[in-house]
């Protein structure tokens, strides 16, 4: 149980609800934005005392019972209900170092999707196999060391290449969000990895924008469906994204693709071709 984390977490969803989300009146005396403490207690059927001491950090663990009626006063979503049970402790989490090791058959997959570009990334974000497309689209990332493969680094500590936005996405800014919560909701799945905290306070020491998305405690993140590359050999590839949960080893299998016969999957097929030149002069 992380004491301060699910008491930060409480807080955070507290604030961000108003009296008439849940059915209450919202007055006109009231000092500070969300719910008062008091009213989630109602709401989840526990005593004021005992929430005011969770928020605060000094309660003992929470049943499930009491961690439901919390995430129903709430408004929880599905994700944000997880990650609760997981900072309580009523979760299982994953013990040692996550995994950085790919199996052979989605390495040998990655090779088999010539019109596709295909990456792997760890809980992380380092991406630990790709093939060829993926390098002509976005880095050769043969060329770099494991700690300049990861996008959480490349989205918050610097651009990919120099006078451009992170591989000149359209969606940097939506990006980079979706890289906290992701890293927000590993961090208790790996308390004791030094590279996942090592991660997480680098970046909170180095990048404001970091520091301020990290202390919302966003959770889940909003599919990403398309997202626009501004190549600069190829001009503009919007692409549809897909994003596959490798479940087992807690990595995702990043798709990116382009519907047959439209200017982006011509602007593919000739990276394609492109191949090694296409990554040289990206790299």
């Amino acid at each position: 149980m992380d004491k301060q984390e699910l008491g930060a977490f409480l807080r955070s969803r507290r604030e961000r609800l108003r009296p008439e989300d849940v059915g209450l009146p919202s007055g006109s005396r009231r000092r500070t934005p969300g719910l008062r403490r008091e009213e989630v207690a109602v709401l989840a059927h526990i005593s004021t005392e005992y929430y005011v001491r969770l928020e605060q950090g000094r309660a003992p663990r929470p049943s499930g019972e009491v961690l439901a009626g919390i995430a129903g006063a709430l408004r929880l979503t599905d994700a944000e209900s997880d990650h609760l049970h997981v900072l309580a402790g009523t979760a299982p989490t994953r013990t040692g170092l996550h995994r950085r090791d790919v199996r052979p058959s989605i390495v040998a997959l990655l090779e088999r999707l010539p019109q596709t570009a295909a990456f792997v990334i760890s809980a992380t974000f380092e991406v630990l196999a790709w093939n060829d497309l993926a390098a002509a689209l976005m880095e050769n990332f043969a060329e770099l060391s494991p700690e300049d493969r990861n996008l959480a680094r490349r989205a918050f500590l610097g651009p990919a290449r120099p006078g451009t936005t992170l591989y000149g996405i359209s969606d940097a800014a939506e990006f980079r969000h979706h890289v906290v919560m992701q890293l927000r909701a590993a961090l208790p799945r790996y308390p004791t990895d030094p590279a996942v905290i090592g991660l997480v306070e680098e970046l909170r020491d180095a990048s404001p924008e970091f520091a301020r998305l990290w202390e919302r405690h966003d959770v889940q993140a909003a599919p990403v469906l398309t997202k626009t590359f501004r190549h600069p050999v190829v001009g503009e590839i919007t692409v549809e994204c897909d994003s596959l949960a490798l479940t087992d080893c807690d990595q995702h299998l990043v798709l990116y693709s382009a519907p047959p016969g439209s200017p982006s999957a011509e602007a593919l097929a000739l990276l394609n071709v492109l191949g090694a030149e296409a990554a040289d002069y990206l790299g």
